[in-house]
C-alpha cells in the first residue's frame, strides 16, 4: 500500500504534541505514513504518544557539512532527472529573493529527500510553511509528487509574503488550525478555496475529567498553585507574567510552576531573582506529557500570557490551553491571535490584553482570591472544549483528503 510522506522540522519534539497526535490519529485511520525530519531530536524526553507511532522516520542531513557525500550523491542524481530543470528553476527564483546559506541548505535537503524517497510514497505533506515547506516543495517537484501543507503560527507570521504566496499557489491544497490563519492565508492566495480550516483539537484520552470537589484555596492559607506550560520564548509573554506577579497584593499566598524549555529560560530565572520571586517559583524545564498532565491536575490556575513577538511571531491556538481546560483547570490568557476562538472571556476563562502586566496582575489577583470563579470557569471550559474541540473531526477530514491521493 502507498504512503504519505509527512515532513516536520524535527522529530520527536516535546513542544509539538499536536503533530504527534495527528500522525497517530491518521495511522489509526489507516493512512500509512513516512515521517521525514529536517533534524534529529534535541529534547531530553519523548511523549507516550511518540511510542505509539509506528511510522518509519527518514532523517535528512541538518547541514550539508553533516554528510557532504550524501548530499553530493543526491545532487548528482537530481541532475539526471527529467524534472531537474523545472525544479532547479523554482529554487533559483527563490534564491534570487533570499540569497543566503539557509536557502541553499533547503535545496540540498530537498535533493536528498527526493533521492531517498521510497517508491511507495505517493504524496508529500508538510507541517509549517517556512523551512520544512521549502524542502518539501523542492523534493515534490524533483520526484514528480503532489504536495500539501499544514500551516500553524510562526511559519505564517514570520515568513515573507512573497514566499507564502509562492508556496500557497504551488501547493495542491492546505489546511491551517485557526480562523485568523485562514483569513490571512486566503488573502494571499490566488485560489483562496484551497486553504481550509481544520482545528487540531484534542484527543482527550489520558486527560482526567474535572475534579468532583470544588476548588478551595483562596490565597489566605495554602498557596494557590499557578502553572504554565510553554517554551521560554518572547511570544509566550513570561516576562509580562513575572512583572504581574510582582504587582500582586502581598497578602495573597501563591506559588508558580513553569514547565518548558526555551532560549529565554536562563534570562527569565535572572529576572525572577531580580524581582525577588525565586522562592515562589519552580522552574521544571522540559517535561513529558504525562508530567504535564500530573502538574496541571494538581494546580488551581493555568496562565499563558501570549503576545506578539517583535519578529511578528505569535501563538496560534495553543494545545496546552485545550489540555488544561479539558481537565477543568481555569485558564487566564490574552486576547491575541486565535486564543479568543477557544476562550470566551468571562464564560470559559479570562482574557486580558497582551503585554499588559497590570491587567494580568488584576486578573490574577481576582482568580487567586476567588476559588468559586475558578471552579465555575474551569468546569464550563471543560464542557466547551470537550464538545467543540475534539480531534476526531479534523483527523477524519484529513484522512479523507489523503485517501484520495493514496
Amino acid at each position: 500500500m502507498s504512503r504519505i510522506a509527512v515532513v516536520v522540522k524535527g522529530y520527536p519534539r516535546l513542544s509539538e504534541t499536536f503533530i504527534a497526535q495527528e500522525i497517530l490519529g491518521l495511522e489509526r485511520r489507516g493512512i500509512p505514513i513516512l515521517i521525514v525530519a529536517l533534524r534529529k531530536p534535541y529534547d531530553p524526553f519523548i511523549h507516550e504518544l511518540h511510542r505509539q507511532i509506528s511510522a518509519e522516520v527518514l532523517y535528512l542531513p541538518e547541514y550539508v557539512k553533516d554528510d557532504p557525500a550524501r548530499v553530493a550523491r543526491a545532487k548528482r542524481w537530481a541532475e539526471q532527472q527529467p524534472t531537474y530543470a523545472d525544479a532547479k528553476a523554482l529554487f533559483d527564483a527563490d534564491y534570487a529573493k533570499e540569497h543566503n546559506a539557509g536557502r541553499q541548505r533547503r535545496w540540498a535537503q530537498g535533493c536528498v529527500f527526493a533521492h531517498e524517497l521510497p517508491e511507495d510514497v505517493t504524496w508529500i505533506h508538510t507541517h509549517y510553511l517556512h523551512t520544512p515547506c521549502s524542502v518539501a516543495r523542492y523534493a515534490a517537484h524533483l520526484s514528480g509528487k503532489g504536495w500539501s501543507f499544514s500551516a500553524h503560527a510562526k511559519d505564517i507570521w514570520t515568513s515573507a509574503e512573497w514566499d507564502l504566496r509562492t508556496k500557497l499557489d504551488d501547493a495542491a491544497w492546505g489546511v491551517t488550525c485557526t480562523g485568523v490563519n485562514v483569513d490571512h492565508l486566503r488573502g494571499l492566495s490566488a485560489n483562496p478555496d484551497k486553504v481550509e480550516l481544520v482545528y487540531h483539537g484534542l484527543d482527550f484520552t489520558g486527560f482526567p475529567e474535572p475534579k468532583a470537589e470544588p476548588a478551595e484555596r483562596d490565597g489566605t492559607g495554602d498557596p494557590v498553585r499557578i502553572v504554565s506550560v510553554g517554551r521560554a520564548v518572547e511570544k509566550k509573554g513570561y516576562d509580562d507574567l513575572l512583572k504581574a506577579l510582582t504587582l500582586l497584593p502581598s497578602s495573597l499566598n501563591w506559588h508558580f510552576t513553569h514547565i518548558g524549555g526555551g532560549e529565554l529560560s536562563d534570562e527569565l530565572k535572572v529576572l525572577a531573582d531580580r524581582y525577588g520571586l525565586s522562592d515562589r517559583i519552580t522552574w521544571r524545564g522540559a517535561q513529558p506529557r504525562e508530567e504535564v498532565i500530573k502538574s496541571c491536575s494538581e494546580s488551581d490556575l493555568f496562565v499563558l500570557p501570549s503576545k506578539l513577538a517583535k519578529s511578528g511571531d505569535r501563538d496560534g491556538l495553543p494545545n496546552v490551553l485545550m489540555e488544561a481546560q479539558s481537565m477543568g483547570l481555569c485558564c487566564l490568557s490574552t486576547s491575541v491571535s486565535a486564543i479568543p476562538e477557544l476562550i470566551r472571556n468571562g464564560e470559559t476563562g479570562v482574557l486580558v490584553p497582551p503585554a499588559d502586566a497590570e491587567a494580568l496582575a488584576g486578573a490574577l489577583a481576582d482568580l487567586i482570591a476567588q476559588p468559586q470563579s475558578r471552579d465555575r470557569l474551569g468546569r464550563a471550559a471543560s464542557a466547551h472544549v470537550r464538545s467543540t474541540f475534539a480531534s476526531a473531526p479534523g483527523l477524519d477530514r484529513l484522512a479523507d483528503k489523503f485517501r484520495k491521493v493514496l
